[in-house]
């Protein structure tokens, strides 16, 4: 699904009449790296998200990547997750 639709109920309601989906996507799962930082960065300067990081999936272990940009309370809420899924 186009990222446009994902988060927007009313313009996936004209697409996808049928959908079960309900309100604005939580999760947007990116092709490869750059595409991750482009959308990345402009969920977070147009105000749309707040952003807590990037996963990377698909390896033996979880692993969560962030950057040396990354505030005080976004490490703080990856390093939560990280804990919650080592228990």
């Amino acid at each position: 699904m186009r990222a446009d639709l994902a988060l927007s109920e009313e313009l996936r309601a004209e697409r996808f009449p049928d959908s079960l989906l309900e309100g604005g996507a939580n999760l947007l799962i990116m092709p490869n790296q750059d595409a991750a930082n482009i959308a990345f960065n402009l969920l977070k300067v147009l105000g749309r998200a707040s952003p807590s990081g990037r996963f990377l999936l698909g390896a033996a272990k979880s692993a969560h990547v962030v950057t040396p940009a990354i505030t005080v309370p976004r490490l703080l809420n990856m390093t939560a997750l990280a804990a919650v899924r080592a228990q």
